[in-house]
Parts: structure tokens; sequence; C-alpha cells
């Protein structure tokens, strides 16, 4: 693997390998002292051309634990917003001599083209493109419902696929690259994917995708869930009305107070996850978001280990059989 650019390049084996190198970066970050020296010396570069904080502080850290050098560049203030290209920004990289690049971008496709171009020689990190792809958010997701999988059937983690699993996408799919990353990733790993969402919120080539679709979230929860992923409507990509009025959609869509007690008065275990950043009370209630079923903030956590993974094997060519050998 030269870059991470999508998750629907990922085979079962690259997949498995990042979530179980992830599990022993999750284990450094209970540690005392969060830091391995792999990356000692080298530098990682990362280009924000959009507005991130929970990304770009989990790459951050990930990178600061694997003992990295790290160059922060925002397109706000910089030569950017002089009409500096994307080629030449690449350019500048690879004359500083830049390791690797984690690059997000209101573009869909800027980071494939900044990996195949040939202007810069080095691993490209996908941190989100447009409405096209954020492979490290869907390993993140992927991760926490491994762990999630392994609690109910009291497994282990380690080279466990999500097979069986059934996981509704409740939102804009529409607008989400998420979404995207999250089928393509969970369809490898053995999942079923149910995406929920008016028919104005799903891409016009949806009969095409392995997923299963539903237009109101009670007729998915009733077909059997054991995880919920509620997605932030995403109004700064909206140029028309999708829905009604936000009552409706969160009538129709949402977690509400009355659907997640509903859903917790259920024997059956079922995980609620959101990529964040939350809207309460619109896509997700207070309830649900703070209740014991909540995974949002082992989501979180998860970010760090998958970035922490990720990084460690384009940079040096490892595998996760360099921290389980012998086991």
């Amino acid at each position: 693997m030269r870059h991470l650019l999508d998750t629907k390049d990922l085979s079962l084996d690259d997949a498995l390998n990042i979530l179980d190198t992830a599990d022993y970066m999750g284990e450094v970050g209970q540690r005392e002292v969060k830091k391995l020296p792999v990356l000692q010396g080298r530098t990682v570069v990362n280009l924000f051309f959009e507005d991130s904080t929970r990304t770009r502080l989990s790459f951050e850290a990930a990178e600061k634990r694997l003992s990295a050098d790290i160059i922060n560049f925002s397109a706000k203030g910089s030569s950017v917003s002089k009409g500096e290209s994307l080629k030449d920004t690449a350019q500048t990289l690879a004359a500083i001599n830049a390791d690797a690049v984690v690059i997000r971008h209101s573009a869909s496709g800027a980071p494939q083209r900044l990996a195949e171009a040939g202007w810069i020689d080095v691993p490209v990190l996908n941190a989100g493109d447009g409405t096209h792809a954020h492979p490290t958010q869907a390993l993140l997701d992927a991760m926490t419902l491994r762990q999630f999988k392994a609690q109910v059937e009291g497994v282990t983690t380690r080279g466990l696929t999500l097979e069986g699993l059934r996981v509704a996408i409740v939102g804009d799919i529409l607008h989400s690259r998420v979404a995207r990353s999250n089928l393509w990733l969970l369809h490898t790993l053995g999942a079923t994917v149910k995406f929920v969402a008016p028919p104005t919120l799903l891409p016009v080539d949806i009969e095409n995708w392995p997923a299963e679709i539903y237009y109101n979230l009670d007729d998915a929860i009733e077909s059997g869930v054991d995880a919920v992923m509620m997605l932030r409507i995403q109004k700064e990509r909206m140029n028309a009305a999708f829905f009604p009025s936000s009552e409706e959609y969160s009538r129709l869509w949402g977690l509400t107070p009355e659907r997640f007690a509903r859903l917790d008065a259920s024997a059956h275990e079922t995980a609620i996850l959101h990529p964040g950043p939350m809207n309460r009370g619109l896509e997700i209630c207070a309830e649900a978001a703070d209740s014991r079923r909540s995974w949002v903030l082992r989501q979180v956590t998860n970010g760090v280990s998958v970035r922490m993974a990720v990084l460690y094997l384009l940079m040096t060519g490892g595998s996760a059989n360099d921290f389980y050998s012998g086991s």
C-alpha cells in the first residue's frame, strides 16, 4: 500500500492489517508514556485546505505519538490565498524533503491528483476530499464496530471481520464522504449496510451500491440493526432545500428521545455512532449521544490509533506482525 486515498481500494487483508495495527497503537495510548520512536527524524506535513478541528488534532496527536516532526499548513494566510496552485504547493513540500503528506481538500479527487501527478514522491493520506472519501474516518468507525462486536460476542478483536453485523447509516448520504467510505469498507469487512435518508439526500446512482435503502428510520430499525450511525446534516454543502423542515427531518430520520427510548428498552444490544460534530436535537438527541449505548467518544479515541497505524504502515512498509510476532 503506497497511499491511502479511498477505502474502495482496500482489500480485506489490507483493512485487517490496518485495524490489527491500530489495536496495538490503542494499547500505546493507554501507557504512561504514549510514544513510539518509529518515525523519529521523519517529517509529516498536514496540508489542510479545508477547515477541520477533530481530524487535524487527531492526526497531530498520532504523528507526535510516533515521534515524527510536524509541519502544519493551512490555506488561510498562506500563498494559496494569493493564487498558488496545488502543484506549486506540492513542489515546495518536495523541496523541503517532506516524508509524507496528509491532505484535506474541499475538491473531490485532490489527494489522488497529488499522489499520482508526480509532483512529489511520498505517501499521501487522504484526510477528507469533497463528497468523495474520508478513509481514516471509515477505518476508525470499523475499529469501533469491531470492538463492539468483540464485546458482544466475547472474542478478541485481532483478525476479526464484521461478518453478520448490520449497520444503519442515517441522514445526509448525498453530501457525506463518511457514508461513502464506510459503505465500501464495511462491505469489504462483511457487514450489511443500510442507508436511511429522504430520497432527496441519496445519490442518483445509489441502486448500484451494495446497500439496502430505507426512507424511514423506524422501518430500518424494525428490519434489525446492530449499530446506528447518525450523520451530520451538511448545510454548508447544500444549495437548495432537501427536506421540508428541521422538525420533519428530526421526526422521520432523527434519533429522537422517543425513538431512542424504544431502542434502549430492547434487549438487543445496539451501538450508536456519530462522526461528529453532532447537531443535538436535529439528527441525534442528547439522551442517545450521552447514553451507555453511545460509542462516540470511543470513535474519537480510535481515530488517533487508526491514524498512527496508517502513518506507520505507509511510512515504514511494516505490518501488524511487527507488533504481534510470536503471539
